[in-house]
Protein backbone atom coordinates (compact mmCIF):
# COMPACT_ATOMS: atom_id res chain seq x y z
CA UNK A 1 0.00 0.00 0.00
CA UNK A 2 1.02 3.48 -0.41
CA UNK A 3 2.57 5.46 2.60
CA UNK A 4 1.55 8.88 0.51
CA UNK A 5 -0.62 10.04 -2.16
CA UNK A 6 -0.86 13.60 -4.56
CA UNK A 7 -4.30 14.26 -4.68
CA UNK A 8 -4.38 16.27 -8.04
CA UNK A 9 -7.80 18.12 -7.59
CA UNK A 10 -9.73 20.55 -5.54
CA UNK A 11 -13.35 20.76 -3.19
CA UNK A 12 -15.68 18.43 -2.37
CA UNK A 13 -13.60 15.55 -4.57
CA UNK A 14 -10.24 15.98 -3.02
CA UNK A 15 -11.70 16.25 0.07
CA UNK A 16 -13.23 12.61 -0.60
CA UNK A 17 -10.12 11.55 -1.50
CA UNK A 18 -8.04 12.77 1.43
CA UNK A 19 -11.25 10.99 4.00
CA UNK A 20 -10.47 7.56 2.26
CA UNK A 21 -6.49 8.18 2.57
CA UNK A 22 -6.82 9.00 6.25
CA UNK A 23 -8.97 5.80 6.92
CA UNK A 24 -5.72 3.69 5.35
CA UNK A 25 -3.49 5.49 7.02
CA UNK A 26 -2.15 6.84 4.01
CA UNK A 27 -0.34 10.47 4.28
CA UNK A 28 -1.87 13.25 1.67
CA UNK A 29 -0.41 15.87 -0.23
CA UNK A 30 -2.84 19.09 -1.63
CA UNK A 31 -1.70 21.04 -4.29
CA UNK A 32 -3.89 24.31 -5.07
CA UNK A 33 -4.08 27.46 -6.85
CA UNK A 34 -3.48 30.44 -4.68
CA UNK A 35 -7.50 30.97 -4.85
CA UNK A 36 -7.94 27.99 -2.80
CA UNK A 37 -4.84 29.29 -0.10
CA UNK A 38 -7.55 28.77 2.54
CA UNK A 39 -9.39 25.76 1.05
CA UNK A 40 -10.94 22.65 3.37
CA UNK A 41 -8.45 20.00 1.52
CA UNK A 42 -5.36 22.18 2.13
CA UNK A 43 -6.48 22.76 5.68
CA UNK A 44 -6.93 19.20 6.76
CA UNK A 45 -4.15 17.23 3.81
CA UNK A 46 -0.73 16.56 5.70
CA UNK A 47 0.87 18.71 3.67
CA UNK A 48 0.06 21.87 0.97
CA UNK A 49 1.81 22.70 -2.19
CA UNK A 50 0.82 26.14 -4.07
CA UNK A 51 1.05 25.18 -8.05
CA UNK A 52 0.22 28.76 -9.81
CA UNK A 53 -2.29 31.43 -9.74
CA UNK A 54 -6.14 31.10 -10.11
CA UNK A 55 -6.80 30.33 -13.73
CA UNK A 56 -6.84 26.49 -14.03
CA UNK A 57 -4.28 26.31 -16.95
CA UNK A 58 -1.88 27.67 -14.64
CA UNK A 59 -2.74 25.25 -11.38
CA UNK A 60 -5.20 22.04 -11.69
CA UNK A 61 -4.12 22.04 -15.29
CA UNK A 62 -0.47 22.41 -14.92
CA UNK A 63 1.32 18.76 -15.02
CA UNK A 64 4.76 19.92 -14.84
CA UNK A 65 3.89 22.00 -11.52
CA UNK A 66 1.97 19.35 -9.94
CA UNK A 67 4.94 16.56 -10.89
CA UNK A 68 7.37 18.91 -8.81
CA UNK A 69 5.08 18.96 -5.92
CA UNK A 70 4.46 15.04 -5.82
CA UNK A 71 8.65 14.62 -6.35
CA UNK A 72 9.69 17.26 -3.41
CA UNK A 73 7.01 15.77 -0.95
CA UNK A 74 8.14 12.18 -1.63
CA UNK A 75 4.43 10.76 -2.87
CA UNK A 76 4.08 7.62 -4.29
CA UNK A 77 0.94 7.52 -5.91
CA UNK A 78 -1.30 10.88 -7.63
CA UNK A 79 -4.89 10.52 -7.27
CA UNK A 80 -6.66 12.71 -10.10
CA UNK A 81 -10.70 12.85 -9.06
CA UNK A 82 -12.56 13.65 -11.74
CA UNK A 83 -12.47 17.08 -14.41
CA UNK A 84 -9.24 18.58 -14.54
CA UNK A 85 -6.70 16.04 -15.82
CA UNK A 86 -8.35 12.58 -14.62
CA UNK A 87 -9.09 11.46 -18.10
CA UNK A 88 -6.25 13.16 -19.87
CA UNK A 89 -3.71 9.95 -21.40
CA UNK A 90 -0.99 12.15 -21.48
CA UNK A 91 -0.88 13.15 -18.14
CA UNK A 92 -1.39 9.35 -17.11
CA UNK A 93 1.42 8.64 -18.87
CA UNK A 94 3.70 11.12 -17.51
CA UNK A 95 2.70 10.41 -14.16
CA UNK A 96 3.68 6.43 -14.82
CA UNK A 97 7.22 7.78 -16.64
CA UNK A 98 8.53 9.75 -13.53
CA UNK A 99 7.84 6.36 -11.15
CA UNK A 100 4.88 7.47 -9.57
CA UNK A 101 1.43 5.54 -9.82
CA UNK A 102 -1.83 6.67 -11.76
CA UNK A 103 -4.58 5.85 -9.49
CA UNK A 104 -6.97 5.28 -12.81
CA UNK A 105 -6.78 2.99 -15.46
CA UNK A 106 -3.90 2.86 -18.31
CA UNK A 107 -3.10 5.64 -20.70
CA UNK A 108 -4.46 3.01 -23.50
CA UNK A 109 -7.88 2.57 -22.30
CA UNK A 110 -8.33 6.41 -21.27
CA UNK A 111 -7.23 7.15 -25.04
CA UNK A 112 -9.50 4.43 -26.13
CA UNK A 113 -12.38 5.64 -24.43
CA UNK A 114 -11.72 9.51 -25.17
CA UNK A 115 -12.30 9.16 -28.50
CA UNK A 116 -16.03 8.81 -28.79
CA UNK A 117 -15.74 7.20 -32.31
CA UNK A 118 -13.02 4.30 -31.14
CA UNK A 119 -14.70 3.78 -28.23
CA UNK A 120 -17.98 2.82 -30.24
CA UNK A 121 -16.02 0.66 -32.11
CA UNK A 122 -14.30 -0.96 -29.45
CA UNK A 123 -17.83 -1.59 -27.53
CA UNK A 124 -19.41 -2.84 -30.38
CA UNK A 125 -16.78 -5.56 -31.13
CA UNK A 126 -16.95 -6.33 -27.51
CA UNK A 127 -20.63 -7.03 -27.66
CA UNK A 128 -22.47 -3.74 -26.25
CA UNK A 129 -25.27 -2.18 -28.19
CA UNK A 130 -24.86 1.43 -29.58
CA UNK A 131 -27.27 3.70 -30.44
CA UNK A 132 -27.61 3.38 -34.33
CA UNK A 133 -25.67 5.88 -36.46
CA UNK A 134 -22.72 6.18 -38.38
CA UNK A 135 -19.42 3.63 -38.25
CA UNK A 136 -16.98 6.41 -37.20
CA UNK A 137 -16.34 9.88 -38.33
CA UNK A 138 -18.14 11.49 -40.77
CA UNK A 139 -16.17 12.94 -43.67
CA UNK A 140 -18.69 14.93 -45.50
CA UNK A 141 -21.98 16.38 -45.01
CA UNK A 142 -23.05 14.12 -48.49
CA UNK A 143 -21.90 10.85 -46.09
CA UNK A 144 -23.98 12.33 -43.31
CA UNK A 145 -26.93 12.89 -45.53
CA UNK A 146 -27.09 9.18 -46.72
CA UNK A 147 -26.72 8.05 -42.93
CA UNK A 148 -29.40 10.01 -41.73
CA UNK A 149 -31.56 9.10 -44.43
CA UNK A 150 -30.95 5.54 -43.00
CA UNK A 151 -31.34 5.62 -39.53
CA UNK A 152 -34.55 8.61 -39.94
CA UNK A 153 -34.94 11.61 -38.81
CA UNK A 154 -34.12 13.34 -36.30
CA UNK A 155 -30.50 12.39 -35.77
CA UNK A 156 -27.54 14.20 -33.48
CA UNK A 157 -24.40 15.23 -34.52
CA UNK A 158 -21.51 14.55 -31.61
CA UNK A 159 -18.24 15.49 -31.50
CA UNK A 160 -15.42 12.56 -31.60
CA UNK A 161 -13.33 14.63 -29.05
CA UNK A 162 -16.85 15.58 -26.89
CA UNK A 163 -17.49 15.85 -23.34
CA UNK A 164 -19.74 17.85 -21.25
CA UNK A 165 -22.37 18.73 -23.86
CA UNK A 166 -20.20 20.34 -26.41
CA UNK A 167 -19.90 19.68 -29.75
CA UNK A 168 -23.70 18.26 -29.97
CA UNK A 169 -26.28 19.10 -32.31
CA UNK A 170 -29.91 18.34 -33.22
CA UNK A 171 -31.07 18.03 -36.90
CA UNK A 172 -35.18 17.49 -36.91
CA UNK A 173 -34.85 17.03 -40.05
CA UNK A 174 -33.39 16.73 -43.82
CA UNK A 175 -33.17 20.62 -43.66
CA UNK A 176 -32.11 21.06 -40.79
CA UNK A 177 -28.75 18.51 -41.15
CA UNK A 178 -26.34 20.99 -42.86
CA UNK A 179 -26.71 23.85 -40.08
CA UNK A 180 -26.03 21.20 -37.48
CA UNK A 181 -23.36 19.84 -39.00
CA UNK A 182 -21.64 23.23 -39.17
CA UNK A 183 -22.25 24.31 -35.96
CA UNK A 184 -21.44 20.92 -34.46
CA UNK A 185 -17.54 20.64 -35.95
CA UNK A 186 -17.54 24.84 -35.08
CA UNK A 187 -17.93 23.62 -31.58
CA UNK A 188 -16.12 20.67 -31.13
CA UNK A 189 -12.59 22.80 -32.99
CA UNK A 190 -13.25 25.79 -30.90
CA UNK A 191 -13.57 23.38 -27.38
CA UNK A 192 -11.23 20.07 -28.49
CA UNK A 193 -9.37 21.81 -31.38
CA UNK A 194 -10.69 18.51 -32.97
CA UNK A 195 -13.76 18.97 -35.38
CA UNK A 196 -14.14 15.27 -35.97
CA UNK A 197 -18.17 14.21 -35.94
CA UNK A 198 -20.59 11.50 -36.25
CA UNK A 199 -23.93 10.89 -35.98
CA UNK A 200 -26.41 9.28 -34.03
CA UNK A 201 -30.14 8.55 -33.97
CA UNK A 202 -31.40 10.87 -32.01
CA UNK A 203 -33.90 9.15 -29.11
CA UNK A 204 -36.99 11.19 -28.22
CA UNK A 205 -37.30 10.16 -24.86
CA UNK A 206 -34.77 8.02 -23.29
CA UNK A 207 -33.05 8.35 -19.50
CA UNK A 208 -29.45 8.30 -19.19
CA UNK A 209 -28.37 5.41 -17.57
CA UNK A 210 -25.16 4.67 -15.86
CA UNK A 211 -23.42 1.54 -14.74
CA UNK A 212 -20.17 1.93 -12.20
CA UNK A 213 -17.76 -0.89 -12.46
CA UNK A 214 -14.38 -1.86 -10.94
CA UNK A 215 -11.43 -3.70 -12.27
CA UNK A 216 -8.23 -5.29 -10.79
CA UNK A 217 -4.50 -6.11 -12.55
CA UNK A 218 -5.90 -9.64 -12.57
CA UNK A 219 -8.97 -9.80 -15.06
CA UNK A 220 -11.60 -9.51 -12.72
CA UNK A 221 -14.27 -6.99 -13.05
CA UNK A 222 -17.52 -6.24 -11.28
CA UNK A 223 -20.09 -4.21 -11.75
CA UNK A 224 -22.13 -1.67 -9.09
CA UNK A 225 -25.30 -1.58 -10.61
CA UNK A 226 -27.02 1.69 -12.42
CA UNK A 227 -27.46 5.37 -11.54
CA UNK A 228 -29.98 7.03 -13.45
CA UNK A 229 -28.67 10.54 -14.62
CA UNK A 230 -31.48 11.51 -16.59
CA UNK A 231 -32.52 15.14 -14.78
CA UNK A 232 -29.87 17.23 -16.88
CA UNK A 233 -29.87 20.46 -18.56
CA UNK A 234 -27.85 21.65 -21.31
CA UNK A 235 -26.14 17.91 -20.43
CA UNK A 236 -25.13 18.56 -17.36
CA UNK A 237 -26.78 16.51 -14.65
CA UNK A 238 -28.31 18.00 -11.78
CA UNK A 239 -30.30 14.99 -9.52
CA UNK A 240 -29.02 10.71 -9.82
CA UNK A 241 -30.41 7.97 -8.01
CA UNK A 242 -29.44 4.44 -7.47
CA UNK A 243 -31.70 2.72 -8.52
CA UNK A 244 -32.93 4.01 -11.85
CA UNK A 245 -37.14 3.61 -11.30
CA UNK A 246 -37.39 2.60 -14.78
CA UNK A 247 -35.00 -0.96 -14.50
CA UNK A 248 -36.06 -4.01 -12.99
CA UNK A 249 -33.24 -6.20 -11.31
CA UNK A 250 -33.26 -8.38 -14.00
CA UNK A 251 -32.75 -6.01 -16.67
CA UNK A 252 -29.76 -4.31 -14.39
CA UNK A 253 -28.18 -8.05 -14.24
CA UNK A 254 -28.71 -8.14 -18.08
CA UNK A 255 -26.53 -4.95 -18.64
CA UNK A 256 -24.09 -5.53 -16.06
CA UNK A 257 -23.08 -9.14 -17.42
CA UNK A 258 -22.72 -7.37 -20.75
CA UNK A 259 -20.58 -4.60 -19.39
CA UNK A 260 -19.10 -6.62 -17.50
CA UNK A 261 -17.57 -9.39 -20.03
CA UNK A 262 -16.44 -6.69 -22.69
CA UNK A 263 -14.37 -4.93 -19.79
CA UNK A 264 -12.68 -7.83 -18.89
CA UNK A 265 -11.84 -8.48 -22.48
CA UNK A 266 -10.15 -5.39 -22.93
CA UNK A 267 -8.35 -6.06 -19.20
CA UNK A 268 -9.84 -2.54 -17.91
CA UNK A 269 -8.63 -2.11 -14.39
CA UNK A 270 -9.54 0.38 -11.37
CA UNK A 271 -12.68 2.63 -11.84
CA UNK A 272 -15.00 3.03 -15.02
CA UNK A 273 -18.37 3.88 -15.84
CA UNK A 274 -20.46 2.69 -19.12
CA UNK A 275 -23.05 5.46 -20.28
CA UNK A 276 -26.48 4.38 -21.66
CA UNK A 277 -29.17 5.65 -23.56
CA UNK A 278 -32.31 3.76 -22.42
CA UNK A 279 -35.63 3.84 -24.44
CA UNK A 280 -38.43 1.27 -24.63
CA UNK A 281 -36.40 -1.53 -23.02
CA UNK A 282 -33.10 -0.98 -24.97
CA UNK A 283 -29.64 0.03 -23.90
CA UNK A 284 -27.64 1.72 -26.14
CA UNK A 285 -23.96 2.38 -25.37
CA UNK A 286 -22.61 6.42 -25.59
CA UNK A 287 -19.29 6.41 -24.22
CA UNK A 288 -17.44 5.42 -20.76
CA UNK A 289 -16.33 7.74 -18.24
CA UNK A 290 -12.76 6.29 -17.58
CA UNK A 291 -12.25 8.16 -13.97
CA UNK A 292 -14.65 8.34 -10.81
CA UNK A 293 -17.84 10.27 -11.65
CA UNK A 294 -19.47 13.02 -9.42
CA UNK A 295 -22.71 10.86 -8.63
CA UNK A 296 -20.14 7.54 -7.37
CA UNK A 297 -21.92 8.59 -3.63
CA UNK A 298 -25.42 7.20 -4.48
CA UNK A 299 -23.57 4.04 -5.91
CA UNK A 300 -21.45 3.72 -2.20
CA UNK A 301 -25.05 4.04 -0.15
CA UNK A 302 -26.51 1.35 -1.91
CA UNK A 303 -23.85 -1.11 -2.29
CA UNK A 304 -22.05 0.11 0.63
CA UNK A 305 -19.00 0.16 -0.22
CA UNK A 306 -16.14 2.85 -0.74
CA UNK A 307 -15.45 3.40 -4.10
CA UNK A 308 -12.28 5.67 -3.70
CA UNK A 309 -10.67 3.17 -1.30
CA UNK A 310 -10.97 0.11 -3.86
CA UNK A 311 -9.39 2.45 -6.17
CA UNK A 312 -5.97 3.22 -4.36
CA UNK A 313 -6.48 -0.89 -3.37
CA UNK A 314 -6.55 -1.58 -7.02
CA UNK A 315 -3.74 0.87 -8.21
CA UNK A 316 -1.62 -0.45 -5.38
CA UNK A 317 -2.10 -3.92 -6.64
CA UNK A 318 -4.69 -5.79 -4.62
CA UNK A 319 -6.86 -7.88 -6.11
CA UNK A 320 -10.53 -7.24 -5.94
CA UNK A 321 -10.93 -10.34 -3.36
CA UNK A 322 -14.80 -10.46 -4.33
CA UNK A 323 -17.02 -11.26 -7.49
CA UNK A 324 -20.09 -10.47 -8.58
CA UNK A 325 -22.06 -12.27 -6.49
CA UNK A 326 -20.51 -10.71 -3.12
CA UNK A 327 -22.73 -7.72 -4.03
CA UNK A 328 -25.91 -6.60 -2.92
CA UNK A 329 -27.98 -3.99 -3.39
CA UNK A 330 -29.89 -2.04 -0.67
CA UNK A 331 -32.59 0.61 -0.37
CA UNK A 332 -32.40 3.90 -2.34
CA UNK A 333 -30.33 6.85 -2.72
CA UNK A 334 -30.71 10.30 -4.08
CA UNK A 335 -27.94 12.85 -4.56
CA UNK A 336 -28.76 16.94 -5.27
CA UNK A 337 -25.68 18.71 -6.53
CA UNK A 338 -26.11 22.19 -5.13
CA UNK A 339 -24.19 24.23 -6.98
CA UNK A 340 -23.81 28.40 -6.48
CA UNK A 341 -26.24 29.44 -9.26
CA UNK A 342 -29.07 31.18 -9.67
CA UNK A 343 -31.59 28.43 -9.45
CA UNK A 344 -34.05 30.31 -11.38
CA UNK A 345 -31.67 31.36 -15.04
CA UNK A 346 -28.08 29.37 -13.42
CA UNK A 347 -26.08 32.17 -13.17
CA UNK A 348 -22.76 31.08 -11.30
CA UNK A 349 -23.11 33.43 -8.05
CA UNK A 350 -19.64 33.11 -6.50
CA UNK A 351 -19.18 34.49 -3.34
CA UNK A 352 -18.39 34.47 0.62
CA UNK A 353 -20.49 32.50 2.71
CA UNK A 354 -22.10 33.91 5.49
CA UNK A 355 -23.30 30.79 7.17
CA UNK A 356 -23.49 27.21 5.97
CA UNK A 357 -25.91 25.04 8.16
CA UNK A 358 -25.38 21.12 6.37
CA UNK A 359 -28.47 18.80 7.27
CA UNK A 360 -27.72 15.74 9.11
CA UNK A 361 -29.63 12.57 10.71
CA UNK A 362 -30.08 9.23 9.70
CA UNK A 363 -29.33 8.52 5.95
CA UNK A 364 -28.16 11.77 5.57
CA UNK A 365 -24.31 12.55 3.85
CA UNK A 366 -23.41 15.74 2.74
CA UNK A 367 -19.95 15.71 0.38
CA UNK A 368 -18.52 19.71 0.33
CA UNK A 369 -15.88 21.54 1.21
CA UNK A 370 -17.14 24.49 2.69
CA UNK A 371 -17.98 26.40 5.81
CA UNK A 372 -19.02 29.45 7.21
CA UNK A 373 -16.53 32.32 6.26
CA UNK A 374 -15.40 30.76 3.06
CA UNK A 375 -15.30 32.51 -0.08
CA UNK A 376 -16.29 30.50 -3.34
CA UNK A 377 -13.84 31.63 -6.24
CA UNK A 378 -15.42 32.57 -9.57
CA UNK A 379 -12.73 30.72 -11.66
CA UNK A 380 -13.90 27.11 -11.04
CA UNK A 381 -17.06 24.73 -11.41
CA UNK A 382 -20.12 26.15 -9.29
CA UNK A 383 -20.58 23.08 -7.72
CA UNK A 384 -20.39 23.70 -3.91
CA UNK A 385 -21.62 20.67 -2.26
CA UNK A 386 -23.38 17.24 -3.12
CA UNK A 387 -26.48 15.99 -0.57
CA UNK A 388 -27.02 12.48 -0.54
CA UNK A 389 -29.55 10.73 1.38
CA UNK A 390 -30.41 6.77 1.77
CA UNK A 391 -33.56 4.67 2.71
CA UNK A 392 -35.38 1.69 2.29
CA UNK A 393 -37.89 3.04 -0.48
CA UNK A 394 -37.43 5.50 -3.03
CA UNK A 395 -40.49 7.47 -1.75
CA UNK A 396 -39.00 7.34 2.00
CA UNK A 397 -35.68 8.75 -0.26
CA UNK A 398 -37.41 11.50 -1.54
CA UNK A 399 -39.10 12.43 2.17
CA UNK A 400 -35.76 12.37 3.46
CA UNK A 401 -34.34 14.37 0.74
CA UNK A 402 -37.21 17.19 1.31
CA UNK A 403 -36.64 17.31 4.88
CA UNK A 404 -32.63 17.49 4.19
CA UNK A 405 -32.71 20.51 1.88
CA UNK A 406 -35.40 22.40 4.46
CA UNK A 407 -32.56 21.92 7.01
CA UNK A 408 -29.55 22.42 4.68
CA UNK A 409 -28.66 26.39 5.29
CA UNK A 410 -26.45 28.45 2.74
CA UNK A 411 -26.60 32.32 3.13
CA UNK A 412 -24.36 34.97 1.57
CA UNK A 413 -24.68 33.09 -1.96
CA UNK A 414 -28.04 31.85 -4.19
CA UNK A 415 -27.94 27.82 -4.82
CA UNK A 416 -29.95 25.79 -6.43
CA UNK A 417 -31.44 24.53 -3.67
CA UNK A 418 -35.01 26.27 -4.16
CA UNK A 419 -35.08 24.36 -7.16
CA UNK A 420 -34.31 21.12 -5.88
CA UNK A 421 -37.26 21.26 -3.24
CA UNK A 422 -39.53 22.33 -6.66
CA UNK A 423 -38.32 19.25 -8.29
CA UNK A 424 -38.86 16.90 -5.21
CA UNK A 425 -42.43 18.01 -5.46
CA UNK A 426 -43.35 17.53 -8.78
CA UNK A 427 -45.95 14.60 -9.28
CA UNK A 428 -44.03 13.08 -12.32
CA UNK A 429 -40.54 12.93 -10.86
CA UNK A 430 -42.30 11.36 -7.41
CA UNK A 431 -43.48 8.79 -10.22
CA UNK A 432 -40.16 8.17 -11.74
CA UNK A 433 -41.81 9.20 -14.66
CA UNK A 434 -38.96 11.84 -16.71
CA UNK A 435 -36.71 11.55 -19.48
CA UNK A 436 -33.31 13.38 -19.80
CA UNK A 437 -35.51 16.19 -21.21
CA UNK A 438 -37.48 16.83 -18.64
CA UNK A 439 -35.83 19.34 -16.20
CA UNK A 440 -35.51 21.24 -19.62
CA UNK A 441 -39.22 21.36 -19.91
CA UNK A 442 -39.65 21.67 -15.83
CA UNK A 443 -37.39 24.67 -15.27
CA UNK A 444 -38.96 26.44 -18.37
CA UNK A 445 -42.66 26.57 -17.12
CA UNK A 446 -43.14 29.88 -15.00
CA UNK A 447 -43.56 29.09 -11.03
Amino acid sequence: MFSKILIANRGEIALRILRACRELGIKTVAVHSTADEDAMHVRLADEAVCIGPPASRDSYLNVAAILSAATITGAEAIHPGYGFLSENADFAETVEAHGLTFIGPTAEHIRMMGDKITAKTTMQMLGVPLVPGSDGELTSLEEAREVADKVGYPVLIKAAAGGGGRGMKVAQTADDLEDAWKMARAEARAAFGNDAVYLEKYMDRPRHIELQILGDNYGNVVHFGERDCSLQRRHQKLLEEAGSPALTAEQRDAIGQTATQALSKMGYRNAGTLEFLYQDGQFCFIEMNTRLQVEHPVTEMVCDVDLVREQIRLAAGEQLGYTQKDISFSGHAIECRINAEDPDNFTPCPGTVAVYHPPGGLGVRVDSALYTGYRVPPFYDSMIAKLIVHAPTREQAIARLQRALDEFVVEGIKTVIPLHRRILEDPEFQKGEYTIHWLEQFTAKPH
